[in-house]
């Protein structure tokens, strides 16, 4: 993966979080709490897939500068 599909895949992850908010929120209104929790587990796991990807995506840019730094340095 390259770190522009992380930051991708990490912004979709924050938009999917968001709609599974605002289904809590509906199935609170609604009264339907077991619904909510389902919910909620998955706003949870959508906030730290994102979170993850966006670890990733910092570490590839940083093994990334790491390369280009070494091949520069070896050019020299």
């Amino acid at each position: 993966f390259s770190s522009k599909q992380l930051d991708r895949l990490s912004k979709r992850d924050e938009k999917d979080e968001k709609v599974q908010r605002n289904k809590i929120k509906k199935a609170i209104q609604q009264g339907n709490m077991e619904g909510a929790k389902i919910y909620a587990e998955n706003a949870i796991r959508k906030k730290n897939e994102s979170l993850n990807y966006l670890r990733m995506a910092s570490k590839v840019d940083a093994v990334s500068s790491k390369v280009q730094s070494a091949l520069t340095m070896k050019g020299v």
